[in-house]
């Protein structure tokens, strides 16, 4: 079972949902690079659980202990360990399902493909997995942000049919953390709230997207054909849990266009470098960053575990009725968007790090 990523920025995930931890292992970090535990609690504080009654009320301070790799205050060079302890595990709460196949769980598929499966909590298919992956994402920030110049931001774009008009070139942090769902729009914000807390109530759960925007990338990050890099940022989001479809610049709608209206006319930049005029390439043409914004979208399903009963079956085979218990969030948006961040992050430090070494190479 791989739990790596990365080729130069590598990254090993490790743990389950109801077990003693999880955590990564981080290889690749040049040294030298300043970094606090602080830096790297801060990300996990956006993912963690019980931040509001819209999410799992599963409490978990989510405090991050550094094993190796850091001194003084800088990175070694060498390989970074960091780990989460699982607080407040709570696996007896699974008990009575682990004969049973939640529907749209990886129950039923890992049992399939390795003959045995953590029937506590979903075990490495939780997503509470996304700690290390956000925790190693810190670490990236860090990187491309000072040496750089990257930054990478997230928001709630869409919740079930509720729809906001945001600008990703000009969207802020603290737009985002202004309210529970993580949207910058106010009013459509205050919508999805109610909506969210009102299908919570139900003991139901609802889907959307998130949005997603890397400013200040260089051109030349990625490669022209299997690395693409909007296949390498397609393949990091939709490792993650729940995510359901990818986007990137126009996306889908962009086959409602003509060639002319959708090509991305190009004009000087004041640096002398060309710039385009639009964005509808999202950033990325011919698998290569353009230094244009990148801007992605991540679909999400609606969270699996409901308290509705259900038709499945058990491991016999015989047709059961389930009425899942446990704490799950009613909507993964919110949480979702720090982890779609660290996706981005992760394969953004990647790329930087082997174009340098591309650089390096007289031309």
């Amino acid at each position: 079972m791989s739990s790596s990523a990365g080729k130069l920025f590598r990254i090993s995930t490790f743990g389950e949902s109801h077990g003693g931890a999880v955590g990564v292992v981080v290889d690749g970090c040049p040294p030298r690079l300043p970094l606090s535990l602080e830096e790297i609690q801060r990300d996990l504080d956006r993912r963690r659980p019980g931040q509001s009654h819209l999410t799992t009320p599963r409490q978990e301070a989510d405090r991050a202990e550094i094993l190796s790799g850091l001194f003084e205050g800088r990175t070694l060079g060498t390989p970074i360990a960091i780990v989460v302890r699982n607080a407040d595990a709570r696996p007896q709460a699974y008990e009575s399902m682990r004969t049973i196949y939640r529907p749209s769980h990886a129950d039923w598929t890992t049992e399939a493909k390795y003959g045995i499966r953590n029937w506590q909590g979903g075990g490495r298919a939780s997503a509470r997995e996304t700690i290390g992956r956000v925790a190693a994402a810190a670490i990236a920030r860090k990187l491309l942000a000072t040496q750089a110049g990257v930054e990478v931001l997230g928001w709630v774009h869409s919740v079930h049919e509720l729809e906001a008009r945001i600008d990703p070139a000009s969207v802020s942090l603290a737009q985002v953390e202004a309210n529970p769902v993580r949207c910058p729009d106010a009013a459509v914000a205050a919508a999805m709230e109610r909506r969210i807390d009102e299908v919570r109530r139900q003991g139901d759960s609802l889907g959307g997207v998130v949005e997603c925007v890397a400013r200040g990338v260089p051109a030349g990050l990625g490669e022209p054909v299997f690395d693409k890099l909007e296949a390498e940022l397609a393949k990091a989001v939709l490792s993650l849990p729940a995510s359901k479809g990818f986007e990137i610049g126009s996306g889908f709608g962009g086959t409602r266009m003509t060639g002319i209206e959708h090509n991305d006319p190009f004009e000087p930049g004041a640096d002398g470098r060309p710039r385009t005029r639009s964005n509808r390439s999202g950033g990325v043409q011919g698998g290569i960053s353009n230094g244009e914004d990148i801007v992605i979208r991540v679909a999400f399903k609606p969270t699996a575990t409901i308290r509705l009963a259900q038709d499945t079956v058990d491991s016999d085979g015989r047709a059961v009725t389930l009425e899942a218990q446990g704490r799950h969030d009613p909507c993964v948006l919110p949480r979702a968007v720090p982890l779609v961040e660290a996706a981005v992050l992760l394969v953004l430090a990647d790329h930087w790090l082997r174009q340098r070494a591309l650089d390096a190479i007289p031309r």
